[in-house]
């Protein structure tokens, strides 16, 4: 008798000893660094001509970074997880040291008040779309400590099952002024819900994020998209969301090539080449606090996203991953912007510094410059320290 994928999977955990293993549990912002000598962070400020990574120090994941245009200046723009609000940053300049950036706190819930968007913010990501900025982010009302009951109707525990995905809005157009309203929860079936993203394809709009089969899944996490009517009203439902990615591969398995338990896709960030057209979803795979942490890849090949058929996975091995001659660990949750004067593309992500992390993980953001294969794929570099050419066109921003 055929049952379930989550039967099936179900079945497998407990065959495998693993339906009583605890989750490892920890706060993504509590690890610590020895310390980074300010002078080897970000652009080297005696010559501006080189930078070298990491360029923030600040323990911080899922970094993601756009651009903008005020009062006739251009400015990049970047948000990342702190678990307990979102925030941003902003500077006229890609590689400068980001600790240093002009900060502004735009939403910061009281952790006590039990709403669903009140405690363990993670991978927020701004979007100008039409003309309108939108915060998009995921968090839960419980610091992803869900009561005994709930966490034991999944095969194996959840600590995350209360993870939900949130918009905020708002009500102008410099998003550096602007405040930021929350709309109606976005839709994701009362499951679990993670790093979504938007991604947007012949002028319509969808959501693609870390997913669950069902509600009590646990895992694997997979990558699911459904349509949306604006930035935050989904109109699919349930049967007509579709998962376009599971973690079957080796890579994106820990450890290696086992099934179930934390194999993981997650981070997705829609991607197109500026010339061809084509469309990526550049994804992370894996297990976030292990060093194999790494960035997997999918193709737009046919004409509609919602058919799991329209899509394509690079299943040679990870397109981007740690690097350990140079003491880069767990390459993850990319985003892409360019270059001051545009001729350029880059990856912003998070990393870390060792192959052994602790449960409370230090992370670093790290910015290097990529390019693009005959075929039209991203061409990404190894993971690396640097020093690096500063991104082409900011030199003459400094001497302005």
């Amino acid at each position: 008798m055929k049952g379930s994928l989550f039967t099936r999977l179900a079945t497998l955990a407990s065959c495998l000893g693993i339906g009583t293993v605890n989750a490892q549990v920890f706060d993504p912002n509590k690890g610590s660094t020895t310390g980074w000598d300010p002078s080897v962070v970000g652009t080297n400020k005696t010559t501006n001509a080189t930078f070298s990574n990491p360029v923030m120090t600040l323990n911080i994941g899922d970094p993601f970074m756009t651009r903008y245009t005020a009062d006739g200046e251009d400015w990049y723009l970047f948000t990342y997880t702190t678990n307990t609000n979102v925030t941003l940053r902003r500077s006229r300049y890609l590689t400068d040291n980001w600790d240093n950036a002009e900060t502004r706190v735009v939403f910061n819930p009281d952790a006590t008040s039990g709403e669903p968007w009140s405690t363990s913010l993670w991978a927020p990501e701004i979007h100008n779309i039409s003309g309108s900025w939108y915060i998009i982010f995921t968090a839960t009302s419980d610091s992803d400590n869900p009561v005994p009951l709930l966490d034991a109707m999944c095969p194996i525990n959840c600590p995350a099952i209360n993870h939900r995905m949130f918009v905020l809005a708002a009500d102008g157009p410099d998003p550096w002024k602007a405040n930021f309203t929350m709309k109606p929860m976005l839709d994701t079936y009362d499951q679990f819900a993670i790093d979504g993203t938007y991604f947007q394809h012949d002028n319509n709009l969808y959501h693609i994020y870390s997913c669950w089969e069902q509600k009590y899944s646990s895992w694997p996490a997979n990558l699911c998209i459904t349509r949306m009517s604006d930035p935050w009203t989904v109109n699919s439902t349930l049967l007509e969301r579709r998962i376009i990615s599971i973690p079957n591969e080796p890579w994106e398995q820990v450890p290696y090539g086992r099934p179930i338990r934390l194999a993981t896709n997650e981070g997705p960030q829609q991607l197109t080449n500026p010339k061809t057209g084509q469309n990526f979803v550049i994804y992370s795979a894996a297990r976030v606090n292990t060093p194999w942490y790494c960035l997997g890849m999918l193709e737009l090949v046919g004409n509609d996203p919602m058919e799991y058929q329209s899509w394509r996975k690079h299943t040679a091995g990870c397109v981007f991953h740690q690097n350990s001659a140079a003491g880069v660990y767990a390459t993850g949750h990319a985003s892409f912007v360019s270059s001051p004067d545009g001729s350029e593309d880059y990856i912003v992500y998070h990393a870390q510094t060792t192959a052994n992390p602790l449960a409370d993980i230090y992370r670093s953001a790290r910015i290097q410059k990529f390019g693009w294969n005959d075929d039209g794929t991203p061409k990404f570099p190894l993971a690396a320290n640097g020093p690096f050419d500063v991104p082409a066109g900011q030199l003459a921003l400094t001497k302005q």
